[in-house]
């Protein structure tokens, strides 16, 4: 599993990123209790944290 985070509001490009250093070393729990803290407080943020499975395909960000 692998964490990323990605546009809050559902946007065509949502410029998704993984987030490295964690992904190894982790649980999926323990990945999602960090996204669970990352996204929590303000639900308006412009950015999202989830866990995605390891053949998870980034979606890009808008390029003119």
């Amino acid at each position: 599993m692998k964490l990323i985070h990605t546009d809050n509001f559902n946007g065509d490009y949502p410029d998704e990123k993984f987030v490295t250093g964690l992904n190894s070393l982790l649980t999926r729990n323990q990945l999602q209790d960090i996204a669970d803290i990352c996204n929590s407080g303000d639900p308006n943020k412009p950015r999202y944290w989830k866990v995605v499975p390891d053949d998870y395909v980034l979606q890009p960000g808008f390029e003119p």
